[in-house]
């Protein structure tokens, strides 16, 4: 019996990570846009393309990546935050030709930014060294793109590809939003860090629950707005 047990318990966490993992690395791929860095594709509209030829690679791209905050009590980051802001130093790709993070989150269940401590936590915590920005006023995942958005015109470049870095179903909310407001920017939509195989396996499963949930409650406004347009 206790071997009957242990097969069936063994069975049922196996099924959940493989659940939580292929629910993530899904919404890891979705609503992104034509910018293709991995691939070397970008839309033919990039004026250095020409069918056929041009491709983006990694050199030619100046990356901006877009991470958002969690709610934060204290001064230090908690595990959420902090898994956000190494997820979005690993999304910097060391061949890009520039990379600029920025910070998002306003002081919304703490006295400090969630920004300000993900970037007080990747400098002096995680040793980064580049370019950031901090949008230290929104209190929505709304909020966090919508006052991005400034931001980012004012580095734009030809070359710019963007990623929204989050866990992987709040990620892909953020990024329909952009999508909703600029979807001259969203078509630049790339890939974060935010997913890794086998990362935090307890923490996914239950984030893919809730993250489906969200997902499909925003589709159903999506189609309704849709409907009524």
């Amino acid at each position: 019996m206790p071997t009957r047990v242990l097969v069936t318990a063994g069975a049922v966490f196996a099924g959940i990570f493989a659940f939580a993992e292929a629910a993530h690395w899904r919404s890891s791929r979705k609503r992104l846009g034509d910018h293709d860095v991995a691939r070397g594709r970008r839309p033919w509209s990039d004026p250095r393309s020409s069918p056929g030829t041009g491709t983006l690679t990694a050199k030619d791209s100046d990356q901006i990546i877009v991470v958002l905050g969690y709610g934060n009590r204290g001064e230090r980051p908690n595990g959420i935050n902090r898994f956000r802001a190494r997820a979005g130093l690993r999304s910097i790709d060391p061949m890009a030709r520039s990379a600029l993070l920025i910070f998002c989150g306003g002081a919304v269940t703490g006295r400090t930014s969630e920004a300000a401590i993900l970037d007080r936590f990747a400098r002096e915590e995680l040793g980064f060294t580049g370019r950031s920005l901090v949008e230290d006023q929104s209190t929505t995942t709304w909020e966090n793109i919508a006052n991005a958005i400034p931001l980012i015109d004012r580095e734009l470049t030809p070359f710019t590809t963007i990623s929204i870095v989050s866990n992987s179903h709040h990620a892909e909310k953020a990024r329909d939003h952009l999508w909703r407001m600029r979807p001259d920017l969203a078509r630049r939509l790339v890939p974060g860090g935010d997913y890794r195989f086998g990362e935090h396996p307890l923490m996914k499963a239950v984030a893919a629950i809730r993250g489906l949930i969200a997902l499909a409650a925003l589709d159903r406004e999506n189609a309704k707005r849709a409907r009524e347009s």
